[in-house]
């Protein structure tokens, strides 16, 4: 029996999923060996984006955990994880400089985050019961015509969420270019710091692309499988 083209797929993202991953984690081990010759910390470097760009109204805080870094724009704080909020490495440069990227994408009214924090809500639903009610759907489908309707609705939150996953693709790689660019006029950093700094930018802006095509595959697999039930 063949495997269905749309089962390779999903297997060839998820391993893609898995290699990105695994190569940003040794990247960023290995940019945060390269001290800062400015001798500037994570939280240093953000707080100083943050002035350089007026922006005087978002706090620079510390997270727990690894790779937690994010931007929050309902309470206008840039959110960096214990090793980046406190080191002092080309690596925690990067995002630093990546999550002031998006504080300054919020004070610009950046159109792709003002679009993507409208389908939050949405995407926050989507994301935990679209699976769990598709597959509701094609059970109550062998007993009820509405069962098919049902795996419909759970079929538009998922498409939902491929959405936001795109969307958010803009978003974060104009945050590293907003990021890169700031870092390089301002000459932060040295041309083997810099480097160090988009290299590492770069691939985690990859893990991005890889949880989009993701989506997608799980999206059209299910649609598959919906359109299958229908036979």
């Amino acid at each position: 029996m063949s495997i269905p083209f749309y089962y390779i797929i999903i297997g060839l993202v998820s391993l893609a999923s898995y290699l990105v991953s695994n190569q940003l984690k040794k990247k960023f081990r290995y940019y945060s060996q390269i001290a800062l010759g400015n001798g500037l910390s994570g939280k240093e470097i953000a707080e100083k984006m943050l002035r350089d760009h007026g922006i005087q109204d978002v706090q620079v805080i510390s997270v727990p955990g690894q790779l937690t870094d994010h931007y929050n724009p309902r309470n206008k704080t840039v959110n960096l994880s214990e090793a980046v909020y406190n080191q002092r490495n080309a690596a925690a440069a990067a995002v630093a400089a990546h999550e002031v990227g998006h504080a300054v994408q919020h004070a610009e009214a950046y159109a792709w985050l003002q679009l993507r924090s409208q389908l939050v809500p949405i995407v926050n639903v989507s994301s935990r019961f679209s699976t769990y009610i598709i597959i509701i759907g094609l059970v109550l489908s062998a007993s009820t015509s509405l069962g098919f309707g049902v795996a419909i609705v759970g079929l538009v939150l998922m498409a939902a969420a491929t959405l936001f996953s795109f969307i958010t693709l803009p978003v974060e790689y104009d945050a590293s270019n907003r990021a890169l660019d700031w870092l390089n006029r301002t000459h932060m950093l040295s041309s083997d710091e810099y480097t160090g700094a988009a290299d590492s930018l770069k691939w985690a802006a990859r893990t991005y692309l890889v949880a989009a095509l993701g989506s997608l595959a799980m999206l059209f697999y299910w649609a598959m499988t919906l359109l299958g039930s229908r036979d």
